[in-house]
């Protein structure tokens, strides 16, 4: 799979780790809305759309299986995001 469309929308809270939100295009035909870009403690990386299930627990709605797509995935929506 390629990521072939990107949008980012940077979002600048005081104090806040997330930076933006990143809607994303797999091949043309699959889209992924809610990709959120957060500011780690050691680097930027793109988390994909959650929701809690516990007191700690989050689960992914979407993600990707192999580290390859993931890497494709994060490089682009960091790319697009530094363009901004």
């Amino acid at each position: 799979m390629e990521v072939t469309n990107v949008t980012v929308q940077k979002e600048e809270k005081q104090g806040s780790r997330v930076k933006g939100y990143a809607i994303i295009e797999l091949d043309g035909e699959l889209k992924i809305n809610g990709i959120r870009i957060i500011e780690g403690n050691e680097r930027m990386f793109a988390a994909m759309p959650n929701r809690k299930v516990s007191n700690e627990k989050y689960i992914d709605y979407v993600y990707p299986i192999n580290k390859e797509l993931r890497q494709k995935i994060e490089t682009a929506i960091l790319e697009e995001y530094n363009k901004k």
